[in-house]
Protein backbone atom coordinates (compact mmCIF):
# COMPACT_ATOMS: atom_id res chain seq x y z
CA UNK A 1 0.00 0.00 0.00
CA UNK A 2 1.29 3.23 -0.71
CA UNK A 3 1.58 6.47 1.03
CA UNK A 4 -1.33 8.28 0.36
CA UNK A 5 -3.80 4.94 0.07
CA UNK A 6 -6.47 4.36 2.85
CA UNK A 7 -6.70 0.97 4.02
CA UNK A 8 -11.21 2.00 3.57
CA UNK A 9 -12.61 -0.52 0.55
CA UNK A 10 -12.95 2.37 -2.36
CA UNK A 11 -11.33 5.46 -0.63
CA UNK A 12 -8.02 6.99 -1.46
CA UNK A 13 -6.26 9.54 0.44
CA UNK A 14 -4.34 12.77 -1.20
CA UNK A 15 -3.38 14.63 1.18
CA UNK A 16 -5.95 15.70 3.83
CA UNK A 17 -8.72 14.54 1.42
CA UNK A 18 -10.16 11.52 1.80
CA UNK A 19 -12.69 10.58 -1.67
CA UNK A 20 -14.92 7.15 -1.73
CA UNK A 21 -16.35 5.60 -3.85
CA UNK A 22 -19.35 3.72 -3.95
CA UNK A 23 -20.14 0.62 -5.55
CA UNK A 24 -22.68 0.82 -8.61
CA UNK A 25 -26.00 -0.57 -8.48
CA UNK A 26 -27.17 -1.91 -11.85
CA UNK A 27 -30.08 -3.86 -12.97
CA UNK A 28 -29.90 -5.55 -16.06
CA UNK A 29 -32.47 -8.31 -18.42
CA UNK A 30 -30.25 -11.91 -17.36
CA UNK A 31 -29.26 -13.55 -20.76
CA UNK A 32 -30.16 -17.16 -20.13
CA UNK A 33 -27.10 -18.07 -22.65
CA UNK A 34 -24.82 -16.47 -20.55
CA UNK A 35 -23.03 -18.62 -18.16
CA UNK A 36 -22.35 -15.85 -15.34
CA UNK A 37 -26.14 -15.25 -15.66
CA UNK A 38 -27.07 -17.89 -15.35
CA UNK A 39 -24.65 -18.91 -12.22
CA UNK A 40 -26.34 -15.55 -10.59
CA UNK A 41 -30.05 -16.33 -11.43
CA UNK A 42 -29.16 -20.20 -9.51
CA UNK A 43 -27.15 -18.29 -6.61
CA UNK A 44 -29.85 -15.88 -5.88
CA UNK A 45 -32.55 -17.95 -5.85
CA UNK A 46 -30.67 -20.91 -4.06
CA UNK A 47 -30.01 -18.07 -0.86
CA UNK A 48 -33.94 -17.29 -1.36
CA UNK A 49 -34.71 -20.61 -1.28
CA UNK A 50 -32.58 -20.86 2.11
CA UNK A 51 -34.26 -18.18 3.65
CA UNK A 52 -37.24 -18.49 5.86
CA UNK A 53 -39.48 -16.77 3.49
CA UNK A 54 -38.17 -18.72 0.59
CA UNK A 55 -38.77 -22.20 2.71
CA UNK A 56 -35.65 -22.69 4.11
CA UNK A 57 -33.97 -25.47 1.98
CA UNK A 58 -31.35 -24.93 -0.71
CA UNK A 59 -32.50 -25.92 -3.83
CA UNK A 60 -32.72 -29.51 -5.03
CA UNK A 61 -29.82 -30.75 -7.55
CA UNK A 62 -32.07 -31.56 -10.10
CA UNK A 63 -33.42 -27.61 -10.19
CA UNK A 64 -30.17 -26.14 -10.32
CA UNK A 65 -29.61 -28.04 -13.46
CA UNK A 66 -32.11 -27.37 -14.97
CA UNK A 67 -33.81 -24.31 -13.54
CA UNK A 68 -32.03 -21.46 -16.56
CA UNK A 69 -32.73 -23.80 -19.18
CA UNK A 70 -36.14 -24.43 -18.34
CA UNK A 71 -36.40 -20.64 -17.72
CA UNK A 72 -35.56 -19.59 -21.17
CA UNK A 73 -37.39 -22.18 -22.94
CA UNK A 74 -40.56 -21.00 -20.99
CA UNK A 75 -42.75 -18.39 -23.03
CA UNK A 76 -42.96 -14.68 -21.55
CA UNK A 77 -39.90 -15.55 -18.69
CA UNK A 78 -37.69 -13.03 -17.98
CA UNK A 79 -35.45 -12.15 -14.92
CA UNK A 80 -33.60 -9.25 -13.94
CA UNK A 81 -30.42 -9.48 -11.85
CA UNK A 82 -29.39 -6.17 -9.69
CA UNK A 83 -25.47 -5.85 -9.56
CA UNK A 84 -23.26 -3.98 -7.21
CA UNK A 85 -20.26 -3.45 -8.99
CA UNK A 86 -19.85 -6.79 -10.50
CA UNK A 87 -21.73 -8.92 -7.43
CA UNK A 88 -24.90 -10.51 -8.25
CA UNK A 89 -27.05 -9.65 -4.91
CA UNK A 90 -30.80 -9.83 -6.65
CA UNK A 91 -33.22 -11.34 -8.79
CA UNK A 92 -36.92 -10.82 -9.56
CA UNK A 93 -38.03 -13.57 -11.83
CA UNK A 94 -41.23 -12.91 -13.84
CA UNK A 95 -43.42 -14.22 -16.17
CA UNK A 96 -45.74 -12.38 -19.10
CA UNK A 97 -49.60 -13.68 -18.42
CA UNK A 98 -52.42 -12.09 -19.85
CA UNK A 99 -55.40 -10.34 -17.84
CA UNK A 100 -58.65 -11.06 -19.94
CA UNK A 101 -60.71 -8.59 -17.85
CA UNK A 102 -58.14 -5.60 -19.66
CA UNK A 103 -57.58 -7.47 -22.69
CA UNK A 104 -53.48 -7.22 -22.39
CA UNK A 105 -50.91 -8.76 -21.46
CA UNK A 106 -49.69 -8.75 -17.25
CA UNK A 107 -46.39 -9.64 -15.52
CA UNK A 108 -46.28 -11.53 -12.61
CA UNK A 109 -43.17 -10.85 -10.57
CA UNK A 110 -42.89 -14.90 -9.09
CA UNK A 111 -39.52 -14.58 -6.92
CA UNK A 112 -38.01 -11.29 -5.86
CA UNK A 113 -34.89 -12.15 -3.74
CA UNK A 114 -32.30 -9.79 -2.56
CA UNK A 115 -29.05 -11.26 -0.47
CA UNK A 116 -29.94 -10.77 3.19
CA UNK A 117 -26.58 -8.43 3.34
CA UNK A 118 -27.82 -6.29 1.38
CA UNK A 119 -31.39 -5.35 2.27
CA UNK A 120 -32.80 -2.33 3.32
CA UNK A 121 -30.24 -0.69 0.95
CA UNK A 122 -32.66 -0.07 -2.16
CA UNK A 123 -32.23 -2.79 -4.07
CA UNK A 124 -35.41 -4.18 -3.57
CA UNK A 125 -37.40 -1.03 -4.75
CA UNK A 126 -34.34 -0.89 -7.56
CA UNK A 127 -35.86 -4.35 -8.90
CA UNK A 128 -39.28 -3.02 -8.62
CA UNK A 129 -38.88 0.12 -10.32
CA UNK A 130 -36.75 -2.29 -13.40
CA UNK A 131 -39.63 -5.07 -12.86
CA UNK A 132 -42.12 -2.17 -13.63
CA UNK A 133 -40.29 -0.70 -16.64
CA UNK A 134 -39.67 -4.01 -18.54
CA UNK A 135 -43.85 -4.56 -18.48
CA UNK A 136 -44.26 -1.12 -19.67
CA UNK A 137 -41.77 -2.44 -22.29
CA UNK A 138 -43.78 -5.63 -22.69
CA UNK A 139 -47.52 -3.62 -22.77
CA UNK A 140 -48.51 -4.89 -19.55
CA UNK A 141 -51.72 -3.19 -18.21
CA UNK A 142 -50.35 -4.59 -14.52
CA UNK A 143 -47.63 -6.26 -12.25
CA UNK A 144 -48.89 -8.93 -9.78
CA UNK A 145 -46.79 -10.63 -7.27
CA UNK A 146 -47.25 -13.23 -4.28
CA UNK A 147 -46.20 -12.36 -0.40
CA UNK A 148 -45.91 -14.29 2.59
CA UNK A 149 -48.62 -12.86 5.30
CA UNK A 150 -45.71 -12.77 8.19
CA UNK A 151 -43.09 -10.53 5.52
CA UNK A 152 -44.16 -7.72 6.50
CA UNK A 153 -40.29 -6.29 5.49
CA UNK A 154 -41.33 -7.06 1.76
CA UNK A 155 -44.97 -6.27 2.34
CA UNK A 156 -43.99 -2.48 3.30
CA UNK A 157 -41.30 -2.83 0.37
CA UNK A 158 -43.97 -3.31 -2.35
CA UNK A 159 -46.93 -1.11 -0.50
CA UNK A 160 -44.72 1.64 -0.95
CA UNK A 161 -44.11 1.06 -4.39
CA UNK A 162 -48.12 1.01 -4.95
CA UNK A 163 -49.10 -2.36 -4.61
CA UNK A 164 -51.53 -3.85 -2.67
CA UNK A 165 -54.72 -6.27 -1.95
CA UNK A 166 -56.48 -7.20 -5.22
CA UNK A 167 -60.11 -6.66 -5.22
CA UNK A 168 -62.97 -6.22 -7.54
CA UNK A 169 -65.51 -5.14 -4.93
CA UNK A 170 -64.75 -4.88 -1.23
CA UNK A 171 -67.92 -6.80 -0.30
CA UNK A 172 -66.58 -9.45 -1.61
CA UNK A 173 -63.53 -9.75 -0.41
CA UNK A 174 -59.50 -9.90 -1.71
CA UNK A 175 -58.04 -12.09 -3.91
CA UNK A 176 -56.07 -15.01 -2.69
CA UNK A 177 -53.17 -17.10 -3.97
CA UNK A 178 -54.15 -21.17 -3.40
CA UNK A 179 -52.38 -23.78 -4.77
CA UNK A 180 -52.52 -27.57 -5.06
CA UNK A 181 -49.34 -29.17 -5.82
CA UNK A 182 -49.31 -31.39 -8.80
CA UNK A 183 -46.04 -32.89 -8.62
Amino acid sequence: MGPFEDERRGAARTGDAVSTTAPELTIALADYDDPADGAAIVGLLDAYARDPMGGGEPLADTTRDTLVDALASFPGAFSLIARLDDTAVGLANCFTGFSTFAAAPLVNIHDMAVLPAHRGKGVGRALMQAVEAEALKRGACKVTLEVLGGNDTAKALYRSCGYGDYSLDPETGTAQFWQKTLI
